[in-house]
C-alpha cells in the first residue's frame, strides 16, 4: 500500500534560492520506519534529509530526525533551520516565544529575527585543542604547511567536527583536501577576512566524512563560534561566508546573547509538493 507525505526542499543560509545548502523535509513522518527514512535519505542524495514527527517531550513543539545518505545525526545546523521553516510554513504554532525542536541532541531553541531563523548553539560534546599529531596530519591532508595553521580545536556538537584556524582567507581557499588521508574525519577551516568590503568577517570551509565539501554548515559554524568567541578571536556578532569555491553564497550570522550563542540565516522555499512511498 502506498502512502503520500508532504515534501519540501528548501535552501538554507542564503538570501537567494540555489546559493545556499539544500535540504529535503518530509512531514507527517510517523508512518515511516527508520529503514524507510534511511533509504529515502540515501535516494535524495542531499547532505541531509529531515523527518518531522510529533514530539515525545512536552516542552518541544515538534521532533525531527536527521539523516545523511549514510547515517542518522543527533544534530545538524542547516537541517534545524530548514525543518523549522517548513514546520512554521505548514501552520506550526510554538508554545512560547521560541520554537523548541526535539532531536537526538535534546531540545534546541530557535528564534525568528528580521526574516532569519537562529538556533541556540548546543553544548560541545568534545572541545579543547586538537592533538598536535592529529593537527599536523589534518594539515598535511589539506596541503597546508604548519605555518598556515594558527590554532586547531575540537568543535564537536554531534557530527564530530574538528577545526583549523588558518592565517588568512587566501590560504583557506587554496587548501586541497585528500579525503583518503582525512580517513572519514569531519574537518572545518576558518580564517579571518581582514580586508573590508566583503560584507562578512570570516570564511569557512567544511569537509565531510563522506568525501565531499559541504556548501554551508550550521553545526560546524556553531562549534567554531563557540571556540572563537571563548578564545577572544571573534567578538559577539559576526558573519561567516561559506561555499565560495562551490559557487554558493552562504552567509551564517552569529549573535552572542549573554551566555548563549545564536547561529542563523535565511531559508528559501524551493520545491513544495507530495512524496509517494
Amino acid at each position: 500500500m502506498t502512502a503520500v507525505f508532504p515534501f519540501s526542499q528548501v535552501d538554507v543560509f542564503s538570501d537567494h534560492t540555489s546559493f545556499g545548502n539544500p535540504l529535503a523535509v518530509v512531514a507527517d513522518a510517523e508512518r515511516l520506519e527508520q529503514t524507510q527514512m534511511a533509504q529515502l535519505s540515501h535516494w535524495t542524495n542531499l547532505s541531509e534529509t529531515c523527518f518531522l514527527l510529533h514530539p515525545t517531550d512536552e516542552a518541544a513543539d515538534y521532533r525531527v530526525r536527521i539523516f545523511t545518505p549514510l547515517q542518522e545525526l543527533p544534530f545538524a545546523g542547516h537541517p534545524t533551520l530548514g525543518a523549522c521553516h517548513v514546520w512554521l510554513a505548514q501552520g506550526g504554532q510554538p508554545q512560547g516565544d521560541d520554537v523548541v525542536q526535539q532531536c537526538g541532541a535534546g531540545l534546541i531553541h530557535i528564534r525568528r529575527d528580521t526574516g532569519r531563523l537562529f538556533f541556540c548553539a548546543p553544548p560541545l560534546r568534545h572541545s579543547g585543542p586538537l592533538e598536535t599529531d592529529l593537527s599536523a596530519r589534518v594539515a598535511a591532508a589539506l596541503d597546508l604547511s604548519p605555518s598556515d595553521v594558527e590554532a586547531a580545536a575540537w568543535v564537536d556538537n554531534g557530527p564530530g567536527w574538528a577545526a583549523l584556524l588558518l592565517k588568512d582567507r587566501q590560504t583557506l581557499l587554496q587548501a586541497k583536501p585528500d579525503y583518503a588521508a582525512l580517513k572519514g574525519m569531519r574537518i572545518g577551516l576558518v580564517a579571518p577576512v581582514g580586508e573590508t568590503g566583503h560584507g562578512f568577517d570570516f570564511e569557512v570551509r567544511a569537509f565531510s566524512a563522506g568525501g565531499f565539501e559541504d556548501p554551508v554548515t550550521g553545526s560546524l559554524n556553531a562549534g567554531i563560534a563557540q571556540w572563537l568567541l571563548a578564545d577572544g578571536i571573534a567578538d559577539g556578532n559576526y558573519i561567516a561566508a561559506q561555499g565560495t569555491l562551490l559557487g554558493r553564497k552562504g552567509r551564517v550570522h552569529v549573535h552572542q546573547d549573554g551566555g548563549d550563542i545564536w547561529v542563523g540565516g535565511a531559508v528559501q522555499d524551493g520545491i513544495t509538493g507530495t512524496l509517494t512511498l
